[in-house]
């Protein structure tokens, strides 16, 4: 690991350690939360996973690329790009953004920018990081230690935040999931 590639991995996970402190939600007017412990959940397999995909990294030998240092700099360049969309889908949605799945005061369907293509942007954009943390780490298996498992818990995740946004907005979230993919333009 060298500096470019510890300083960027550092950004990324005190970003997102803010997002998580700062977006929380929970004002007196907001609806309880239906998280039902989803980011708990999450931040538990981040943390598992990426402990021993860089664990396995240091200790197997199965490369993406033989020449790991242009592999290095694909999936650290995927990890700004991943950060990027996730920075544009939360300001884009902007106060109705939270890290936990709450239903805010005078909450509504967002329907434009990037919304009219993904219903997810935000978890498109993590995943992307996540993508590029395990091509950084130039090895198959570490690729895959860090990337199924979240994938899976985000869209667990994925799936009690629709349910929660269909109970809330009936027949228009429903439209709206017919017209948009969630978190593949137009794949898924």
């Amino acid at each position: 690991m060298n500096t470019l590639s510890s300083i960027i991995y550092m950004v990324w996970f005190l970003s997102e350690i803010l997002l998580h402190r700062i977006l929380r939600g929970g004002a007196a007017e907001d609806k309880k939360s239906k998280d039902k412990g989803s980011l708990a959940y999450i931040w538990i397999i981040i943390l598992i996973c990426i402990n021993a995909a860089v664990y396995i990294s240091f200790k197997t030998h199965f490369p993406i690329r033989q020449d790991g240092g242009n592999m290095t700099y694909i999936g650290l360049s995927i990890i700004l790009l991943g950060m990027l969309l996730r920075f544009y889908a939360i300001a884009s949605l902007g106060r109705l953004f939270t890290v936990v799945v709450t239903i805010r005061k005078d909450h509504h369907v967002k329907k434009d920018g990037i919304y009219a293509v993904l219903r997810h942007p935000s978890y498109a954009g993590s995943l992307l990081s996540f993508l590029g943390f395990g091509l950084s780490l130039n090895n198959w298996i570490s690729l895959v230690v860090i990337f199924i498992p979240v994938l899976a818990a985000f869209i667990y995740r994925m799936d009690i935040e629709e349910k929660v946004l269909t109970e809330q907005f009936g027949a228009e979230y429903s439209d709206y999931m017919k017209h948009t993919s969630r978190i593949i333009p137009w794949i898924y």
